[in-house]
Order: structure tokens, then C-alpha cells, then sequence
């Protein structure tokens, strides 16, 4: 008998979530692509940058040294060390590597943590604007996503005041960036002090802290909420090699928590993918130790770009933006130009505005809605800066035609 390929022989779990907007966009942009139109990627948050040369020869030596066979489910022991040696050296943070988890990115990382800490009706309170992935998670692990939103004028951080006012008996997680994708929002040591005076006076509640942008930060250096002692055990980091080593396709991300949390992952990711793949593996290895030149050569490419886009969108009426102090996005409010179109193409959110922007001026963005800023859209500066200006030239092109 042929298996019924209806929308009842799909599980019910694929309809509490949502597919990525920023895939959604990526596969969009490529459709039109293959038609032979020239579209210019904003949308995804790739570095635009190749592996550094010593980091693919680790890579290659790990293949003549045969390292291909299965990996422990945590991570190599040398490995699961270079990340504590990193967060000694960087974050003067003390882990050992019985804390450290090493996933097939910090997409896993991050499934792994919601899925081993969240039950059926936990809350978890994200500030909007977030990674579009964080809601999704919460929903698939039969969470409640608390999300509170933040504004262009509070720098889109949350308040202690704000976070108070969010915490129920029900609050079982906080989950946020530093920097922010898609703000672009860094926390100082102050800010985040303050909101670790709320934690403290609320002991159940765990805190995911998302680094992986750690190093792109145009403000001086990078401030973790686990460096106060008095919630470090209930703080679990996550950080990897994408953004700050241009390893997007190497997929590797990690996570420093207590060892409870962290067996608990282990747990999970035993039965999802085991261990990550090997040659990614000792290539980190010499990333996470090495001289980290060529990470700050590219974050100053990456300044060098935000002061352009700031330039770019000065130009363009009706957009206000906040500059970002962190990740390579800018995320401004493009609500002016709801209500108008071009006679053929109606604009009356975000949403629609991005599909303009795509068939119309040949750009690939996001819509803010799927970062739970429905006024904003995402646009990256992971491109190069002749792209980046030919992009904005046909946006303002583009948004002149709206009336």
C-alpha cells in the first residue's frame, strides 16, 4: 500500500514553527538568480572572507594524519581544552572542559541547551529584536516564547525593569545576544550588571548568553554575564568558529555551562548527531589558540563598512537608523513607507517591502517581523563594499518609485 503523502502524514511538530525568513530570502535570491537576474545578497549573515590560511592547513594536515574516524560526543579533548584556554584568555573566565560541549554549530548548541532545560509550558524571555531561530526553538521544545521588545531609543536592549516585568512562576529561561544579530546592540559590563541583580533575586532562572559575534565589536572589548560569580553556574554560553574565523561551512559551535547542563547536552546530542565532525574539529583547535590577527582584520573591514552603510542610509528618506556597535547589520525602522506603492506593488508591512526590494530593485533583505521587530528590516554588510553601494543605489532607486 503507497504511504499517504497528504498533510496528515506530516507530524504535528513542524506546524508549531517556522522556516527561517533569513533561508527564505537566501533561497528566494537564488531562484531569481537562476533566471539570470542579478541579485545582490544582503540577507545572509555570512563574512564575505575566506578561512584563514593557517586554519585550512590545520584542516589539511588533520586529513593526512587520518583523523576520520567517529568523534566523542563532547568534542576531542584537545579541542574541548582550546576552548577553555580561549575563554581564560579572552574572557578570563575559568572552564574545564568537563563544562564544554563542541555541536555541529551554534545552531545545535542552541537546540541542545532549549531541548535538555525546556518542558511543556516554560517560559523564555527573549528581547525583540532576536535571532529568528530563538522563538522557533522555545516552540519546538513545547515552550512559551515571553518576547519583550526594545526599542531603537533604548539602543534595542532590555531593561532590568523590563525584565522584571517579565518574570512569571512559569520563567525557566532568559535568552539573549551580545552583539545582537540583527541590531547590531553590544551590552556593557554596567547593563548587564543590572540585569544580573534581577537574576540574582530570581535564582531559578537559567541564562543562555549568545557570543558568537564576540569578536565583531566596534566598541572596545567584549563583556560576558558569566563573568559575575554569583550566576556563573546558571549562565550557558555559546559561541563558534562562523562569524568571528569566516567558517560558516565548517559548522562547529560550543557551549561552557555547569557539568549538569552540560551532560545533559551530551545526552541529547548523542542521539542526534554524536560527535562533530573531525577534521572541523582540529581545525578549531588552531583557530581558538592562535594568533587572532587575521579575526581583527576582518572586524576592522567590517567598521570600515558600517561607516559606508551609515553614509548610504543617510541618503535615504524616511529610513531611521540606530549605528550598530557590533555583528555586521544595520536594522533600521522603514515604517515611513507603509501605506504607499508604486501602483502595481502595495506596501503594507515589512514583509512586503523586502519581496519590493527583491523583485523590484534586485536586493536581498530580511523582514524585521522575523526577528520580532515588525517595523525594521535586516539588511548585512557581509558583502563587498562595491556590492554594498550598487545595493543601496538600487534600493533608493527602487523606493522613489513608492507613493
Amino acid at each position: 500500500m503507497q504511504a499517504s503523502t497528504d498533510s496528515a502524514a506530516i507530524s504535528s511538530l513542524l506546524g508549531r514553527f517556522s522556516e527561517p525568513e533569513t533561508l527564505k530570502m537566501a533561497k528566494l535570491g537564488r531562484e531569481l538568480r537562476a533566471q539570470g537576474i542579478d541579485v545582490i545578497d544582503l540577507s545572509l549573515g555570512e563574512p564575505d572572507f575566506d578561512t584563514p590560511t593557517h586554519i585550512k592547513e590545520a584542516a589539511k594536515k588533520a586529513i593526512d594524519d587520518n583523523w576520520s574516524h567517529y568523534t566523542p560526543v563532547a568534542g576531542f579533548l584537545d579541542l574541548r581544552e582550546a576552548v577553555c584556554t580561549k575563554l581564560k584568555r579572552d574572557n578570563n573566565l575559568d572552564y574545564k572542559p568537563e563544562n564544554i560541549v563542541v555541536s555541529t554549530g551554534a545552531k545545535q548548541s542552541l537546540a541542545n541547551i532549549i531541548l535538555a532545560v525546556v518542558d511543556q509550558g516554560d517560559e523564555v524571555i527573549i528581547p525583540a529584536p532576536f535571532w529568528v531561530t530563538y522563538s522557533e526553538l522555545v516552540k519546538i521544545a513545547g515552550g512559551v516564547p515571553v518576547i519583550v521588545s526594545t526599542s531603537m531609543e533604548s539602543g534595542f536592549k532590555i531593561t532590568p525593569e523590563q525584565l522584571k516585568a517579565a518574570i512569571t512562576d512559569r520563567s525557566k529561561l532568559f535568552l539573549f545576544s551580545s552583539p545582537c544579530n540583527p541590531s547590531g546592540a553590544v551590552y556593557t559590563k554596567a547593563e548587564l550588571e543590572a540585569l544580573k541583580e534581577v537574576f540574582v533575586a530570581n535564582p531559578s532562572i537559567l541564562i543562555i548568553s549568545d557570543e558568537i559575534y564576540e569578536y565583531i565589536n566596534f566598541v572596545g572589548a567584549h563583556e560576558s554575564i558569566a563573568q559575575f560569580s554569583d550566576i556563573k553556574d546558571r549562565v550557558i554560553i555559546v559561541n563558534g568558529l562562523s562569524k568571528g574565523f569566516a567558517m560558516t561551512g565548517y559548522r562547529l559551535g560550543y557551549t561552557a555551562s555547569n557539568t549538569t547542563i552540560a551532560k545533559a547536552m551530551e545526552k541529547l546530542q548523542g542521539q542526534f548527531t554524536s560527535g562533530t565532525n573531525s577534521i572541523t574539529q582540529k581545525a578549531a583547535v588552531v583557530a581558538l589558540t592562535a594568533d587572532l590577527k587575521p579575526t581583527f582584520e576582518m572586524t576592522e573591514e567590517f567598521a570600515r563598512r558600517r561607516k559606508r552603510v551609515m553614509e548610504l542610509i543617510a541618503g535615504i528618506p524616511g529610513w531611521k537608523c540606530a549605528e550598530p556597535t557590533g555583528a555586521f547589520y544595520v536594522f533600521p525602522d522603514i515604517s515611513s513607507y507603509f501605506g504607499k506603492s508604486d501602483g502595481t506593488n502595495a506596501i503594507n508591512d515589512a514583509d512586503d517591502l523586502c519581496m519590493y526590494l527583491l523583485n523590484v530593485a534586485h536586493v536581498s533583505t530580511v523582514t524585521g517581523r522575523a526577528f520580532g521587530s515588525p517595523e525594521c528590516i535586516r539588511l548585512s554588510f557581509a558583502n563587498s563594499l562595491p556590492k554594498i553601494e550598487a545595493a543601496y543605489e538600487r534600493i533608493k532607486a527602487a523606493l522613489a518609485k513608492l507613493k
